[in-house]
């Protein structure tokens, strides 16, 4: 799957999770309320990330560690695009000069 694929799936979903908060509860969540739910999974990842490593016992860790980080990046994607921000651009650029640094570090 290319990135836009990915992009677009998150936002398709997107949209129908704010026909459902809207139903439910009046409105869509904020920028704000999607990123503290954000936070929330990150948490969950960190849990599961432990019963992986085995200093934590979760049944199925394996799968729901699949999940958790499919939830973590749907969040990202659908975060980047309410704030504006082109993610594949600045995911290229980020890890092109990290990779440009990390380098030269090695290099002295």
């Amino acid at each position: 799957m290319k990135f836009s694929d990915l992009e677009k799936s998150a936002l398709q979903l997107n949209d129908l999770y704010e026909q459902l908060e809207t139903k439910r509860w009046g409105r869509a969540w904020t920028t704000q309320e999607l990123a503290l739910g954000f936070m929330g999974d990150v948490g969950d990842l960190a849990k599961l990330i432990q019963a992986n490593a085995g200093i934590r016992d979760i049944d199925d860790c394996k799968a729901k560690l699949g999940h958790e980080l499919s939830d973590c990046l749907w969040s990202i994607l659908v975060l980047a695009h309410k704030c504006g921000i082109d993610l594949e651009t600045e995911f290229a650029r980020n890890t092109r000069e990290l990779s440009e640094y990390v380098s030269g570090e090695l290099d002295t």
